[in-house]
């Protein structure tokens, strides 16, 4: 067990220490989910997902089946004593491969990390990053461990002083921010990218869609930049409302959508 700083982290999972496809290839999936009052929110979506997932890139779950898997996280949670939180569970592929073969008596690994909720800024601040997202890539709309491109994005826009950065596709496109779906109210109507461009299909944004009239839609950057609100939507941050897209200030109204997830505190 290791705690740093304020933050808190803990982890349980069977790993192994051959070069199989999940550590030379990234070849794994993730999902991670808000802990709120000790209870794992959105767990159905967030299967539903990782069986989705699992299926598209390959990943066998016959070891994991979504009963235990649940019981892992609810026994970590308890041992922690994590009221509100956040838990990430991955996948990882643990076969061998063409390239660098070896004997194997498993053929997926499983780690649960978990950890305080994300911090989230006051006075949030959105840019456009220069780096696009391909809506034709294999892994498009899936929440693989091959993140770095991401990573990579959201570090950019940080650099030059913001908190997040929406990223457009090839065909410049809305698709998403670095680390969460993208909502916006322009006159008086909501709206989120399509998963035709390529965004995640995030469990939180399918949330909101269910429970609020959103309109899908395939569009460009100038849709944002007329907006009268954004929002940024993701397991880790909840619902945010953005203070100040491109240093435009933005209307900080009442909208149902900053009232539909449960209280972080």
């Amino acid at each position: 067990m290791n705690h740093g700083g304020r933050q808190h982290r803990d982890k349980i999972g069977i790993t192994a220490n051959a070069p199989s496809a999940g550590r030379l290839y990234g070849k794994g999936i993730f999902t991670t989910i808000a802990i709120y009052d000790r209870d794992p929110y959105l767990w159905d979506k967030h299967w539903k997902r990782i069986e989705r997932d699992a299926a598209k890139v390959g990943i066998d779950l016959d070891e994991f089946p979504k009963a235990a898997t649940r019981k892992a996280l609810d026994e970590l949670i308890e041992a922690k004593s994590l009221q509100n939180g956040r838990a990430r569970i991955t996948f990882f592929d643990e076969s061998a491969t063409a390239l660098w073969p070896y004997e194997t008596t498993r053929l997926t690994s499983m780690l649960i990390t978990t950890a305080d909720l994300n911090p989230v800024a006051e006075n949030f601040k959105l840019t456009v990053s220069p780096h696009l997202i391909n809506s034709t890539s294999p892994l498009a709309g899936v929440k693989s461990c091959n993140y770095l491109e991401k990573i990579v994005a959201k570090d950019e826009a940080t650099q030059r002083g913001f908190d997040e950065a929406i990223q457009l596709n090839e065909r410049g496109h809305i698709t998403s921010a670095c680390m969460g779906n993208v909502f916006w109210l322009k006159d008086e109507r909501l709206s989120t990218p399509s998963l035709e461009t390529g965004c995640l299909p995030g469990t939180t944004r399918e949330f909101v869609i269910e429970n609020i009239d959103c309109e899908e839609v395939v569009v460009g950057i100038e849709e944002l930049r007329s907006a009268n609100e954004i929002f940024l939507t993701s397991a880790g941050i909840g619902v945010v409302r953005i203070a100040e897209f491109e240093e435009r200030e933005l209307e900080r109204r009442d909208h149902p959508i900053m009232k539909l997830l449960p209280s972080r505190s």
